[in-house]
């Protein structure tokens, strides 16, 4: 199978490419092949643009090969190649321009996927108490707590993702030329080779740090961004931090479409407890803490006044275990149950 050296018009240096790209794929080159390669490569500079751009095309379908809907797409322009050209393989006279229809078919497949992968999110949803880890296909990884979603687009050298509902934590890998960014709300939470989690509640946007650092932004009117303004609060020990930055065993609470946040210290070991199903809550909103709550919840709580959503709650309690929750609150704080529609209300003690 013998690809020619020297000159050629554009689509055939791009035909020639492809065929030559989808060689060096499946086997190494022999002696004869190489010198033969090299030959074309030398013949003309316009060879050699050609074959990087094939290359950047195969690597393109390369790096999101995992993906289902890639490998169903790569499998069709094989099979698509395979009914269309088997006989010119059996025939002498055809086999330059088998080679090339199979190459083409390749790049095609490799465009379809780019464009794929460039506009099409991937999505990532946890369920009713359902916890999740995920590997992205960076090596990133990504563990969603319950009745989660996160959408994940990764291209034109950034890495972007969506956390639309729940709680997730990030081990990033890094990679300085392509960052990392999640948006939740109007917030964007951007890092490089990092540890972080990301929360959404009702009201509000939770991040924490564990390792390296990260930078929140918020978007303002017109769609610019800027870093959020972090107030310490007084009980938190340590200098003034630049706006937007934050350093790890940190804790950032801002409220959604609000340009300023609080930063607190927390206690890296036991804000993960919710990774092993325990949710542990310190001298928080009892709002907050029934959202989370519900995650889990196959009977949903919820909160029946201000007044009783204000209520300060701390505490360790069982993912899943709604009625030692109830017991736990209603014995402690001024607050109340009642059963309604099918829901179990607290409402403030009168």
């Amino acid at each position: 199978m013998k690809l020619r050296p020297g000159n050629a018009g554009d689509a055939d240096r791009a035909e020639l490419a492809g065929a030559w790209c989808l060689r060096l794929a499946e086997r190494e080159l022999s002696a004869p092949e190489r010198a033969e390669f090299d030959a074309w490569l030398a013949a003309d500079p316009a060879n050699a643009s050609a074959f990087d751009a094939a290359t950047r095309a195969w690597q393109a379908l390369d790096q999101a090969r995992l993906s289902p809907e890639l490998i169903a797409l790569r499998r069709g322009a094989l099979e698509s190649f395979r009914r269309g050209h088997a006989a010119r393989w059996r025939r002498g006279g055809h086999r330059r321009r088998g080679i090339a229809a199979l190459a083409a078919c390749l790049v095609v497949a490799a465009l379809g996927a780019g464009l794929w992968f460039r506009y099409v999110p991937r999505s990532y949803e946890t369920g009713l108490g359902e916890r999740r880890v995920v590997t992205l296909s960076d090596g990133s990884r990504v563990s969603l707590d319950a009745s989660s979603r996160l959408k994940v687009r990764y291209g034109g050298g950034r890495r972007a993702l969506w956390l639309e509902r729940g709680r997730a934590k990030f081990a990033v890998a890094r990679d300085p030329l392509r960052p990392f960014s999640v948006g939740v709300a109007d917030k964007l939470v951007v890092a490089t080779g990092t540890e972080f989690s990301v929360e959404l509640l009702s009201s509000q946007v939770h991040v924490i740090l564990y390792e390296g650092s990260v930078e929140v932004l918020a978007s303002r009117r017109g769609g610019t961004l800027r870093p959020v303004r972090l107030a310490t609060q007084p009980q938190t020990p340590g200098p003034a931090r630049p706006a937007g930055i934050l350093t790890p065993g940190r804790g950032l609470v801002a409220d959604v479409a609000a340009a300023d946040a609080q930063v607190t210290v927390v206690d890296p070991v036991r804000s993960l407890w919710w990774e092993a199903g325990q949710l542990v809550f310190n001298d928080e909103p009892l709002a907050s803490a029934v959202e989370r709550m519900n995650r889990y919840a196959a009977v949903p709580l919820a909160v029946g006044d201000a007044a009783a959503g204000q209520v300060r709650i701390s505490g360790v309690y069982v993912a899943g275990d709604t009625q030692a929750f109830v017991e736990g609150i209603t014995g402690v704080f001024p607050v109340v149950s009642q059963e309604l529609d099918g829901r179990t209300l607290l409402v403030s003690r009168r």
